[in-house]
């Protein structure tokens, strides 16, 4: 007969991420809160614990579990470093805890347990046996000199139950069969502000490429809007063969620069510096005058080459040759990239391939970068992230990777679940009340929360949405607002606060740019009329002030009956924000929105101040239902605080 197993079953453990396949996300200073389902057969009670480390560490943390209702158990604890831990469950049954259970029912009916209190010093006598806690032998001899009063005060004593907890009995403890893994990110991983830019494009000479000491001249700017996060394009030698012209033509005219996404040319590849922009040296002096503004500078990691990149002279077999022996260009049909090759991935050579492709992104490591945006990383192996991430992080966990996939829900998610920081979404394209309500429940509220951190983008420089083209002004005032406050990280793509909306081609559904820089050098007029320059520093300035705005979880929706006008609300301790958004850009709308006042504790015949963050008007209100007209061409959006009036 095989040995009976412990006798507690552990189950339905939450956060758990496909099995413990995956480890979930969170940052450093929150708690990590842990859930299970906790029983055994019969009446006895049962104790248990989370069990956490740092990944690595030899030894063990515990935290006791506290009963919450229906055999659930819930136990937090504290997310102190920027690395990854591990957390298990270990549950048993509580001899003593059981005892002073039934001592208690039968005190209650009026019975007398001489012999009971006899069981409780036994159980005590084991405990002492196995701790040698002196503190339990003066209990021992201490029962041993009482009567019968004095013996069950003592052994029923909260001094003596905080003893037994301290030296369980856990010879027949159940550990749950899974150790489970959280990756802790540094703040900036959850919260931050990007903001595009080709480097090439930040100069004043028409024709001409900027350069990176050119290029700092905009990070005052930059800085002043209120930008955490700048985020370039990629910086090294373009090629020559099927360099694309303006517009993306397919034969590049004299002068034109190519496309910087084509890497690679005689002067270097993924480990250079375009020449044009000067020389590393430049680049590290302005990550560090970004560094010095409060900003970071995240740099565009395209795993892709040029037909003219030294690798397809040195490492030929890295690439996946036609039967014609010339080498496939890179396409996504009917789009066609000629002046793009890709690398295969499991090509014979592939562990040589990908330890350089690791090597690449320390390299800029080594040169103060601890941000990647990934160039789709849809379109690589879902192994080799999962690998050069965790490579990467294991000895610099600080490094941030945003995956740029805009591709089908389950791949966009795989990536988040094996290791990318952040994600793209479809933000981008989500327009009306519903298509927003529906998308930011399913990512603050459903299994993505624990594992895929969203970017709001509100435009790219591949992407110039429909509702940007058509909606002027008011629209990219009123998609940024809702970018901003939706999700704690959010970019914009430079031209953005200039309102930049003219298409190539056809207005119509998301388009590129006409004109766009990544065919040619760009001279941009950065204070030309129109700009939202300001509003977005006020922006950016409400989300700082804001601890609510900060977070992603904390999202709920409001009512607010028309349908042109969201509503929603952040809150996090005593910090509680609104944000009421036109959806409609061309025409003013007004309703009643109601303010959750049972929540902050306010009466509803109360008077209490509603201040408007970004106009920073106060506006005596009482009740919960606050009526608000929202004109796309004046206040597109509004953001309210609240306080007690007096």
């Amino acid at each position: 007969m095989p040995r009976p197993r412990p006798p507690i079953i552990i189950e339905d453990v939450y956060p758990e991420l496909d099995c413990g396949r995956y480890p979930i996300k969170r940052e450093v200073g929150d708690r990590l809160e842990v859930w299970a389902d906790i029983f055994k057969d019969g009446h006895d009670a049962v104790s248990a614990v989370v069990r956490y480390r740092e990944r690595g560490a030899r030894r063990w943390s515990e935290v006791p579990m506290r009963h919450h209702e229906n055999d659930r158990w819930t136990a937090s604890f504290p997310l102190t470093r920027n690395t990854r831990y591990q957390y298990t469950i270990e549950a048993w049954p509580d001899e003593f805890e059981t005892w002073r259970s039934e001592v208690g029912k039968k005190l209650e009916a009026g019975q007398r347990v001489e012999v009971e209190l006899l069981e409780g010093r036994e159980i005590l006598e084991r405990a002492y046996s196995r701790s040698k806690d002196g503190r339990l032998r003066q209990t021992l001899d201490a029962f041993d000199a009482a009567g019968y009063e004095g013996r069950l005060a003592l052994l029923r004593s909260e001094e003596v139950r905080g003893l037994m907890r301290e030296h369980p009995d856990r010879s027949l403890a159940t550990a749950y069969g899974k150790t489970l893994e959280v990756v802790v990110d540094r703040v900036r991983a959850r919260y931050g502000a990007w903001y595009e830019m080709f480097p090439r494009s930040q100069g004043s000479v028409p024709g001409r490429s900027a350069t990176f000491r050119e290029a700092e001249g905009r990070l005052d700017e930059l800085s002043w809007m209120g930008f955490d996060v700048v985020y370039l394009t990629p910086i090294h030698p373009i090629g020559k063969t099927n360099r694309k012209g303006r517009n993306n033509a397919l034969v590049a005219g004299p002068g034109d620069p190519g496309s910087p996404y084509a890497i690679g040319s005689e002067e270097g590849g993924h480990k250079a510096v375009h020449p044009e922009l000067g020389t590393l040296e430049d680049f590290r002096r302005f990550v560090a005058a970004a560094r010095e503004r409060g900003m970071e500078v995240a740099l565009d990691l395209a795993l892709q080459c040029s037909p003219d990149h030294p690798y397809l002279r040195e490492h030929p077999g890295w690439f996946r040759r036609r039967p014609d022996g010339t080498i496939k260009y890179a396409e996504n049909p009917p789009k066609k990239y000629e002046d793009i090759v890709n690398v295969d991935f499991y090509c014979e050579e592939w562990e040589a391939l990908w330890r350089e492709w690791l090597e690449v992104i320390l390299f800029w490591v080594g040169q103060g970068v601890r941000i990647f945006r990934v160039d789709n990383p849809h379109t690589k192996p879902f192994p080799f992230w999962e690998w050069v991430i965790g490579e990467v992080q294991r000895e610099h966990p600080d490094v941030i990777f945003l995956s740029e996939a805009f591709t089908r829900p389950k791949v966009m998610r795989a990536l988040a679940k094996l290791g990318f920081t952040q994600s793209y979404t479809y933000f981008t394209w989500r327009n009306t009340k519903q298509e927003l309500t529906e998308y930011l429940t399913e990512l603050t509220m459903d299994w993505p929360k624990e594992y895929m951190r969203p970017n709001f983008f509100a435009n790219t420089h591949d992407i110039l949405p429909h509702i940007l083209q058509f909606g002027g002004r008011p629209a990219f005032m009123m998609r940024l607002v809702l970018a901003a406050t939706l999700s704690p990280s959010y970019g914009i793509y430079s031209g953005y606060e200039l309102c930049e909306n003219t298409p190539r081609g056809e207005r119509g559904t998301t388009v590129y740019y006409q004109d766009s820089e990544v065919y040619e050098y760009k001279v941009w007029d950065w204070d030309r009329p129109g700009n939202i320059k300001g509003y977005i520093r006020r922006v950016n300035e409400i989300r700082r002030e804001n601890p609510a705005l900060q977070e992603l979880t904390n999202l709920s929706f409001l009512p607010a009956p028309d349908d042109n006008i969201i509503f929603y609300g952040k809150r996090s301790g005593e910090n509680a924000v609104f944000v009421a958004v036109n959806l409609d850009p061309h025409n003013p709308h007004d309703t009643h929105v109601q303010f959750p006042l049972w929540e902050l504790g306010i009466g509803e015949e109360e008077p209490y101040v509603v201040e408007e963050l970004i106009t920073r008007r106060e506006i005596p209100a009482r009740g919960s239902w606050f009526w608000v007209r929202l004109d796309p061409h004046q206040n597109p959006a509004e953001i309210f605080r609240l306080r007690r009036a007096g």
